[in-house]
C-alpha cells in the first residue's frame, strides 16, 4: 500500500514538532514576519495542545523560557519576529549561552527573496547570535522545518547545553510541502554521538589522590545542577567527609544548613569558604569553570591544592587551571561510578579529614555572615534571612547587584530552586525569570528578589503576571541606588557616585502596582518586619514589597578585583551587640 503524501506548511511543521516534542507552553511577542507561524499557533491552542505566554518585551520572553528550563530541566522555547523583535531577544540568548541554559530560539525573518536587500525589518540574527549559540540554522525549505527543529531539540539539551536559534522566513511559514515528521531522537548528528567511556582508571587516581590529601574541598558549580547531581554530590561528601562549597551557580546542590556546606565562595562568598579553597590541599571541582567572580587572584586560588576537574565539557579542562587531574563526562554518571567503587573497597572513615572539619567548624564559628539588627531601620540581609525561614520550599529568582549576592548568601534553596543570571550578570533577569518559572509549576510558591534599580529595567512585564494573574511575589530591595555600583564607587573610585543614584525619577511602587491590579505593600519600619513580610508570602495573588532599607548597607565579604580569596574586605568577628547567623 502507498504511503499517504501529507502536505503542510512550514508553519504547520514547526508546530507539529514542537508538539512532538512535548512543549506546553512558548513565551514570546508576535510581529510581521513572524505571523504565518502565530496564524498557526492560532489554531494549536484552540485545540488545547499548547498554550503560549505574551511577554510585553521579547527580552522578557527570552528570559522567561530561560527561568522555565532552568527550574525544569527541558527545553524552554521562545519565538520573536524579525528586526527589532530579533535583536530584543540577543541578551536573553547570552545570558542562557553563558550559564548553559537549553533554549530553542524561533525568529521570523523577511521572505528569502528579500534577505539581503535590507528589507523593512530585516536584521541577520544569524550571523548576529553566532558567537553566542550553542548552533544555529535558517531554514531556507519547509521540508527541512521538522529534521531542524528535532535537531535544535537534540543539540540544546545534550553534552553542555545551551540556547539554539532558528530563523524563519515569512515565505517559509506559508509555502507547503511534503510533511514527514522526525520524531525525538530520531535524528543523525554526524560528531555528535556520545560514547560510552569507562572511567575506571581515572576513579583509582581519584581515590588515590584522596586517600593522600588530609583537607579536601568539594568545589561545586552550575554544571552538577545541570547534571541533576544532587544525590551524588551529597553522597560523596558525606562518605568521604569532604566540605562542600558552591559557586552562584552551584547553589541548591547542598542544604546549606548542612555541617559539611560551606556556601558560596569567591568576590562574596563566605569568609570560611574563602579561607578552605585557600588553605585546601586537594580541590575536587564539579561542572565549575573557575570562573574570575570565583577565582580572584588566578595564580592564589587553591594554590596549595592539587585539582581534579570533571566536567562534560572538554573546552573547560585546563581553560583557566592545569588540573593535575581531568575527567570529561557526566557528573552524574562519573560519581556514581566513584561511589560504588568507594563503597566496594571500604575506603576512607570520618577521622581522616577531621582535624580539617574541624578548622574550618573554628572559622565558621569565628567569621559567620553577619545580620545587622538595628532599632528601627531595615537591613536587607535579615528580610532575606527571615524570608528563607518562612519560605523555605519555594523557587527564587533574583537578578544583578548587591540584592543576588545578599540572596546568595542568606537563602537556602532546593536544587533548580534558584534561578540567577551568573555568567553575564543581566539586570531586569529577575522577573521575566520568576514568570518562567511560575508557568512551569503553577502551584508553586516563586519568589522574585530585585533591586530598585534592576526591577525598571524589565518592569513592563508586571502586565504579563497581571494578564495571566500569575502568584509570584516581588521582593523590592530598595535602597535607592544602583547598589553595586555605589559600593564599588565608594571603595575603589574615590566615593565618586557618578550616575548611581536612582532617587530621582523612581516610581512609587505601591501605585505602580495598583495600576497593574496587583497588590503593593511597604515596609520601611524594623517593628513591622514580620507582619509585613507574613502578609507578604501569604498573599494568594501577585504582590510587591517595596522594601526600602538601609541606603548604604554593603555586602561583605567582599575580595577586591586582583586580590587572592583570603584577602576579604569587610570579615570581621561578631562584636558582643551583634546577633549573627552563619548560613551553614
Amino acid at each position: 500500500m502507498n504511503k499517504e503524501i501529507v502536505y503542510q506548511t512550514g508553519a504547520f511543521a514547526l508546530m507539529d514538532s514542537l508538539v512532538k516534542h512535548s512543549v506546553t507552553h512558548i513565551f514570546g511577542y508576535p510581529g510581521g514576519a513572524i505571523l504565518p507561524i502565530y496564524d498557526e499557533l492560532y489554531k494549536w491552542e484552540e485545540k488545547g495542545l499548547i498554550k503560549h505566554i505574551l511577554s510585553r518585551h521579547e527580552q522578557g520572553a527570552s528570559h522567561a523560557a530561560d527561568a522555565y528550563a532552568r527550574s525544569t530541566g527541558k527545553v524552554g522555547v521562545c519565538f520573536a519576529t524579525s528586526g527589532p523583535g530579533a535583536t530584543n531577544l540577543v541578551t536573553g540568548i547570552a545570558t542562557a549561552q553563558m550559564d548553559s541554559v537549553p533554549m530553542v530560539v524561533v525568529t521570523g525573518q523577511v521572505a528569502r527573496a528579500f534577505i539581503g536587500t535590507d528589507a523593512f525589518q530585516e536584521v541577520d540574527i544569524f550571523g548576529i547570535t553566532l558567537p553566542i549559540v550553542k548552533h544555529s540554522y535558517v531554514v531556507r525549505d519547509p521540508k527541512d522545518m521538522s529534521k531542524i527543529i528535532a535537531e535544535s531539540f537534540y543539540l540544546a539539551n545534550h553534552g553542555r547545553p545551551g540556547p539554539v536559534l532558528i530563523d524563519v522566513p515569512k515565505d517559509v511559514g506559508l509555502e507547503k510541502c511534503v510533511y514527514e515528521p522526525v520524531y525525538p531522537g530520531k535524528i543523525n548528528l554526524p560528531g555528535f554521538k556520545a560514547t560510552v567511556l569507562s572511567y575506571s582508571m581515572q576513579i583509582n587516581h581519584v581515590i588515590e589522590l584522596l586517600k593522600n590529601s588530609r583537607q579536601p574541598l568539594l568545589y561545586v558549580g552550575g554544571g552538577s545542577i545541570i547534571a541533576n547531581a544532587y544525590s551524588e554530590v551529597e553522597a560523596l561528601a558525606v562518605r568521604c567527609q569532604i566540605p562542600v562549597t558552591t559557586t552562584l551557580m552551584g547553589k541548591g546542590i547542598i542544604n546549606e544548613n548542612h555541617d559539611l556546606a560551606l556556601g558560596m565562595l569567591g568576590m562574596h562568598g563566605t569568609a570560611y569558604a574563602n579561607f578552605a579553597v585557600s588553605e585546601c590541599d586537594l580541590l575536587i571541582a564539579l561542572g565549575a569553570r573557575f570562573d574570575d567572580r570565583v577565582t580572584g587572584k588566578l595564580d592564589e586560588f587553591a594554590c596549595n591544592a592539587q585539582v581534579i576537574h570533571i566536567d562534560i565539557d572538554p573546552a573547560e579542562i585546563g581553560k583557566n587551571r592545569i588540573p593535575e587531574l581531568a575527567i570529561v563526562g557526566d557528573i552524574k554518571i562519573i560519581l556514581s561510578e566513584l561511589l560504588k567503587t568507594i563503597d566496594s573497597n571500604g575506603y576512607f572513615d570520618e577521622t581522616y579529614t577531621y582535624s580539617w572539619r574541624e578548622r574550618i567548624k573554628k572559622w565558621k564559628q569565628q567569621y559567620p555572615l553577619l545580620v545587622p539588627r538595628q532599632i528601627s531601620k531595615v537591613s536587607p540581609q535579615e528580610v532575606l534571612s527571615i524570608v528563607s525561614q518562612k519560605a523555605s520550599q519555594s523557587y527564587y529568582t533574583t537578578d544583578v547587584g548587591q540584592h543576588q549576592m545578599w540572596a546568595a548568601q542568606f537563602l537556602n534553596v532546593l536544587p533548580r530552586h534558584w534561578m540567577s543570571s551568573a555568567g553575564l550578570g543581566t539586570m531586569g533577569y529577575g522577573l521575566p525569570a520568576a514568570i518562567g518559572v511560575q508557568i512551569a509549576f503553577p502551584a508553586a510558591s516563586v519568589i522574585c528578589v530585585s533591586g530598585d534599580a534592576s526591577f525598571q529595567m524589565n518592569i513592563q512585564e508586571l502586565g504579563t503576571v497581571a494578564q495571566y494573574n500569575l502568584p509570584i511575589k516581588i521582593l523590592v530591595i530598595n535602597n535607592k541606588w544602583q547598589g553595586m555600583v555605589r559600593q564599588w564607587q565608594q571603595a575603589f573610585y574615590g566615593e565618586r557616585y557618578s550616575h548611581s543614584n536612582m532617587s530621582l525619577g523612581a516610581p512609587d511602587l505601591q501605585q505602580l502596582a495598583a495600576s497593574y491590579g496587583i497588590r503593593g505593600l511597604i515596609l520601611e519600619n524594623r517593628k513591622d518586619l514580620d507582619d509585613i513580610l507574613s502578609k507578604f508570602l501569604e498573599e494568594s495573588g501577585p504582590v510587591i514589597l517595596d522594601c526600602r532599607v538601609v541606603e548604604d548597607e554593603n555586602c561583605y565579604p567582599m575580595v577586591a578585583p586582583g586580590k587572592s580569596n583570603a584577602q576579604m574586605i569587610g570579615v570581621h568577628k561578631p562584636l558582643k551587640t551583634s546577633k549573627s547567623k552563619t548560613v551553614s
